[in-house]
C-alpha cells in the first residue's frame, strides 16, 4: 500500500497465497493522504474504527492509535501487519466493539462497515468522546456510501458532506456538534422466535448490532433449526459462526447433557450468542470463544458440529472461510462425528464436503436453501 510515509506490505488473515484479495483499497490510502493534504494533528487520541485488516493503524503506528474492530481476525491480521513493517506491537492499542471506547477521541477516522447497523452502535458509543474540536473523517468505496450513511453520521455527531471521488474512493467530512443531544443506543435487539422452529420456539433471542439479521431471524437459520439433527448421544456440540447463538441454544435445550462451545470471529456474534443462550436458561455447560474457526479444539474431541458458513468477506464473495470451517471441523471432530451444514443451494457445498469428508448427504432442501451431513470417517 502506497501512503504518504512509503510503502508498507500488508496481508490480510489468515495468509494464503492463493488469495487475490488485497488487505486495503484505495478509501485507504485516500484517507491518508486526506490527512497529510490537510495537515490534520495526530498528536492527540487518534480512534480507528472498522480498520479491515489493520492497514490504517499500521500506517499510523508512530501516532499510536486505538483500533476498534468487531474481527478477531482484524487484530491477528494488525498485529502481524505491525511486525511485518517494523512496529512495535504496542504502538496500538487494539479494542472490540464489545470494549468501553476511550475517554477522548481528538481525531476518529471510520472505514465505513458493511452494516449500517455496527456503524450506528460504534458511532453513538463513541459521540460522547467526541468533542467540538474532533477531526471525524471516514472513508470507503463509493458504493459503500449510501444517503443512510451520510445522513447516520450527521444524526449522531453533526453537519457531515462528502469529499470528491478518488479512484471510486470517498471520503466522509463530519464537523462534531457538541449540543447535539445524545440519543439511546437501541442496540442489542431482543425479540422472541416464532413458533414452528423446534426447540427454538418462542424463545428469546439476543442480537447485537452487526450480527447477521439483527432484527429478525433469517429464513436460513429458520429452515436449519426445523432440520437440526437428534442429538442423541453427542457430548460435545460446537455451533460454528454462532452469529446470535440460536442455534447452539437450541440444541442446548433439546440435549441438557450436551456441553455447546459457540465460536464465531466476530466479537459481536459471540455477546450476542451467549446473552442468548443465558437470556433462556438453556441447561447444561456452556463456552463462548471469539478464534478463527475451530482453531484451539483438540483434533477428534467433538461428536457434532453445526454450520452456517458466511459466503462474504467484507465487500468481497468468497468460498474461503467456508474451506476453513470444513477443514477445521474434519480435523476436530471424532470417528463417527458429524458435521451439519446450511446453505444456499447455489454454493455447491456438497462438492467440497465431498472433497475434505469424502461424502456428503442431503438431509433436507426447499427450492433456496439445503441443509447438508457429512461424517468423520
Amino acid at each position: 500500500m502506497t501512503t504518504p510515509w512509503g510503502e508498507l506490505e500488508l496481508a490480510r488473515f489468515p495468509e494464503d497465497p492463493r488469495d487475490r484479495l488485497r488487505a486495503w483499497d484505495a478509501s485507504d490510502e485516500y484517507l491518508l493522504t486526506h490527512l497529510v493534504e490537510q495537515r490534520v494533528p495526530l498528536a492527540g487520541s487518534v480512534v480507528v474504527l472498522g480498520d479491515r485488516w489493520g492497514a490504517l493503524v499500521t500506517a499510523l503506528a508512530e501516532h499510536r492509535p486505538a483500533q476498534i474492530t468487531d474481527s478477531y481476525l482484524t487484530q491477528r491480521a494488525t498485529r502481524a501487519n505491525l511486525a511485518r513493517n517494523g512496529a512495535d506491537a504496542s504502538a496500538v492499542r487494539l479494542l472490540t466493539t464489545q470494549d468501553p471506547p476511550p475517554e477522548r477521541v481528538d481525531v476518529l477516522l471510520v472505514r465505513v462497515p458493511k452494516s449500517l447497523a455496527l456503524l450506528e452502535d460504534q458511532l453513538l458509543r463513541l459521540a460522547p468522546a467526541v468533542h467540538e474540536g474532533t477531526v471525524v473523517v471516514g472513508t470507503g468505496m463509493v458504493k459503500e456510501i449510501h444517503t443512510s450513511t451520510l445522513a447516520l453520521f450527521e444524526r449522531v455527531l453533526g453537519p457531515t458532506r462528502t469529499s470528491l471521488a478518488r479512484r471510486k474512493a470517498r471520503l466522509i467530512l463530519t464537523t462534531p456538534d457538541p449540543a447535539r443531544p445524545r440519543e439511546a443506543n437501541p442496540w442489542p435487539v431482543v425479540y422472541a422466535l416464532p413458533e414452528g422452529v423446534g426447540a427454538a420456539s418462542g424463545r428469546t433471542v439476543v442480537n447485537h448490532a452487526g450480527v447477521f439479521c439483527a432484527d429478525r431471524l433469517d429464513i436460513g437459520t429458520r429452515f436449519f433449526l426445523r432440520h437440526l439433527p437428534d442429538g442423541e448421544g453427542a457430548r460435545r456440540v460446537v455451533d460454528l459462526g454462532c452469529g446470535n447463538g440460536v442455534v447452539g441454544t437450541a440444541m442446548a435445550l433439546a440435549h441438557p447433557g450436551a456441553d455447546v462451545l459457540f465460536t464465531d470471529e466476530s466479537f459481536q456474534a459471540v455477546a450476542s450468542a451467549e446473552a442468548t443462550y443465558k437470556a433462556n436458561g438453556a441447561p447444561g455447560h456452556a463456552e463462548f470463544r471469539v478464534g478463527d474457526a475451530l482453531d484451539g479444539v483438540p483434533p477428534g474431541s467433538v461428536d457434532l458440529v453445526l454450520n452456517n458458513p458466511p459466503f462474504h468477506s467484507h465487500q468481497a464473495t468468497t468460498d474461503t472461510t467456508a474451506w476453513r470451517m470444513f477443514t477445521g471441523a474434519r480435523r476436530a471432530l471424532r470417528p463417527g462425528g458429524e458435521l451439519w451444514v446450511i446453505g444456499n443451494r447455489h454454493l455447491g457445498y456438497h462438492v467440497k464436503l465431498r472433497r475434505v469428508f469424502g461424502n456428503s448427504e442431503l438431509v433436507a432442501s426447499d427450492p433456496k436453501f439445503v441443509v447438508l451431513k457429512a461424517v468423520r470417517k
